[in-house]
């Protein structure tokens, strides 16, 4: 009966020391972060400050490496429908509401108004600016990046979610939103999921009827960025922009 006591005490013992708040300061990933800088800590120390707490037997940073296990990295995390977070053990929708939301934040802090600091002189810009919101979708997004007259990004937006299939609606959805912003400049940008950037018969189509709609109202495109994984596919830089000429 003794022994069966102990084993139930050391038992708890382990339990406690499982839990961050019980582990030494040095050891805390919150205590790491606001000492050493977050730039220092592991990815699932990171985690496991978003998820604060574990589940019964593991602590919070054992249950940030189980999730980075399935999902692989942070990346892995994005394109992720809620099935696949409630797979793992010990996350509820709270923590899965927790680590979407600062993912989200992270997507979306290169595309926020950027008070004409950000410049964009080439599509390898557009696609340094915009890579961390479109690769590993799975589905295809469409975006827009107003520009003032000296190429300063104003401001991102994202018109379209979900295979193009309407273009008509969208060429006008992209004009409103451009001249809305008193944009100058427009840059279109969508991805292939496929992971092949090279455009198909309706994108270049689509382009050239923007191109029209564009000089119609007075407004300077510069280009149609395809983004496919770790590759982009600039129609203005391939010479595909109606009349052959790049466009600055």
């Amino acid at each position: 009966m003794a022994e069966v006591f102990l084993f139930i005490k050391n038992n708890d013992r382990m339990e406690s020391y499982k839990q961050i708040k019980n582990w030494s300061k040095d050891e805390r990933p919150r205590e790491r972060l606001l000492k050493h800088g977050e730039q220092y800590l592991t990815d699932s120390e990171l985690l496991a400050i978003l998820l604060r707490t574990g589940t019964r037997g593991e602590s919070a940073l054992d249950l940030a490496k189980r999730i980075l296990y399935k999902f692989g990295d942070f990346r892995g995390m994005i394109h992720t429908d809620y099935r696949s977070w409630r797979e793992v053990k010990g996350v509820g929708d709270a923590k899965i509401a927790q680590i979407k939301a600062a993912i989200e934040i992270g997507k979306r802090l290169p595309l926020t108004e950027s008070n004409g600091k950000i410049k964009v002189g080439k599509a390898e810009d557009v696609f340094n600016l915009l890579k961390s919101k479109l690769q590993g979708a799975k589905k295809e997004k469409f975006l827009v990046v107003l520009l003032n007259s000296k190429n300063f990004v104003i401001r991102t937006i994202e018109v379209a979610d979900g295979s193009v299939s309407e273009v008509r609606p969208l060429i006008r959805e992209v004009i409103s939103r451009t001249l809305e912003y008193f944009a100058e400049r427009v840059i279109c940008v969508h991805n292939h999921p496929s992971g092949d950037p090279i455009p198909s018969h309706d994108d270049r189509t689509f382009t050239n009827d923007l191109i029209r709609a564009a000089d119609y109202v007075g407004l300077k495109f510069l280009d149609h960025v395809i983004i496919a994984d770790d590759k982009y596919f600039s129609f203005n830089e391939s010479g595909e922009m109606g009349n052959g000429k790049k466009r600055e």
